[in-house]
C-alpha cells in the first residue's frame, strides 16, 4: 500500500479581484454574435412560458378581454376570462411557444391555437 504524502501551501497570497469577478473572464460581452442573439431569445421564450403557466393575465391580439390559465390537477387546464370568471377553452397541448386549446361552441369544437411570442402579458 503506497502512502500519498499531502502537500500544505502557507502564506500563499491569492489575489483578490478589485472588482468582485468571480467567473467572469473580464472580456466584454459580444452581443452581435449569433449564440448570445439565440441564448437570448430562449430566455425570452422561457420568460413568456413560465408567466403563462403561471396564471399571469394575457391579452390576445389587443382586445380588450384579458384572459389568464388555470392549471387543474391532471396536468393540463383552461383559458378563463377574468372579468366573469367565465370558461373559455380547455387546453390541449403547452409547448414552448405554443399553447393549443379547444372549445365547443353550438355543438361543433373549436381549434384554438395561441401564440406565446405575440400574447401581451398585463398586470
Amino acid at each position: 500500500m503506497t502512502k500519498l504524502n499531502k502537500v500544505v501551501l502557507e502564506n500563499v497570497v491569492v489575489e483578490k479581484k478589485v472588482d468582485n469577478r468571480t467567473n467572469n473572464p473580464g472580456r466584454p460581452v459580444n452581443k452581435q454574435s449569433a449564440r448570445y442573439k439565440r441564448l437570448q431569445k430562449q430566455a425570452h421564450y422561457a420568460k413568456v412560458n413560465k408567466s403563462f403557466v403561471s396564471g399571469k393575465r394575457f391579452q390576445v391580439n389587443g382586445s380588450s378581454s384579458i384572459y389568464k390559465y388555470s392549471p387543474s390537477d391532471n396536468g393540463l387546464g383552461c383559458i378563463v376570462e377574468t372579468a366573469f370568471n367565465t370558461h373559455c377553452a380547455n387546453v390541449s397541448y403547452v409547448g414552448r411557444t405554443k399553447v393549443k386549446a379547444y372549445s365547443f361552441t353550438l355543438g361543433k369544437k373549436v381549434n384554438v391555437e395561441l401564440n406565446l411570442k405575440t400574447l401581451k402579458f398585463v398586470s
